[in-house]
């Protein structure tokens, strides 16, 4: 069994581990956000370009607005692959942060059961010991 120093030291290091791969499974949660966000404003843009009966609309004007919601809808499925991506990159990190916690538990785990068997040790120590006798102590008589 590793002594305690070795267990505190492989402790200090797994608790780094998992401070570094909290914050980059916050990182990824950060980003699916936002590309969900911009995911749903670059819809509902092409939503509200979506043609609208009007007289006195040109031929001109449809084809813009017919351009402009194709690039729409072109940004849309990008930033859905986008979203799909960020989706599958917060996946790995969530699954990471699961590794890296069950690592801590275990190294926390074996400090616990080496501060036992060391507690043990000292009681057994301590049984063994031969007792202790009190010590002649000269009594003086009030004189």
């Amino acid at each position: 069994m590793p002594d305690a120093k070795k267990l505190a030291r492989i402790h200090r290091v797994r608790t780094l581990q998992l401070g570094l791969v909290r914050a980059d499974e916050m990182r990824a949660h950060e980003k699916h956000a936002s590309e969900t966000s911009l995911h749903n404003r670059i819809r509902a843009l092409a939503d509200a370009v979506a043609p609208a009966p009007d007289t006195r609309v040109t031929a001109a004007s449809m084809g813009a607005q017919a351009h402009f919601r194709e690039r729409l809808h072109q940004s849309a499925a990008a930033a859905q692959a986008r979203v799909d991506t960020a989706e599958l990159m917060v996946n790995r990190a969530t699954e990471a942060t699961r590794s890296a916690k069950r690592d801590q538990s275990a190294i926390e785990k074996l400090l616990e059961r080496a501060r036992r068997t060391a507690l043990a040790k000292e009681m057994r120590a301590l049984e063994e010991t031969p007792p202790v006798s009190p010590l002649k102590v000269k009594r003086h008589d009030p004189c």
